[in-house]
C-alpha cells in the first residue's frame, strides 16, 4: 500500500486537470447533441455507450462519423 500512495503523491494533478476538464467537456456538448439530433448516423443508444465509455475518443468519432449534418 505504501508505493501506491507514493505513485499516487508524485502524480502532478496541475498537468491532469485540464485534461479532464476538457474531456468532461467533449462527453457533456456529445451528449447534448446527439439527444437533439433526431437522426444520428447509428442508434442513438450506441453513440450513447461509445460517448461515455471511451473518454475523450468517443465524443470525437461521434462528431466525425455520427452526426448527419
Amino acid at each position: 500500500m505504501n508505493e501506491l500512495q507514493q505513485a499516487f503523491e508524485s502524480i502532478n494533478f496541475g498537468l491532469i486537470a485540464p485534461i479532464l476538464v476538457l474531456q468532461l467537456i467533449l462527453v457533456i456538448i456529445a451528449l447534448i447533441d446527439l439527444i437533439k439530433n433526431d437522426q444520428p448516423k447509428g442508434p442513438k443508444a450506441l453513440w450513447a455507450a461509445l460517448i461515455l465509455v471511451t473518454g475523450m475518443i468517443g465524443p470525437i468519432i461521434y462528431f466525425i462519423f455520427g452526426r448527419r449534418r
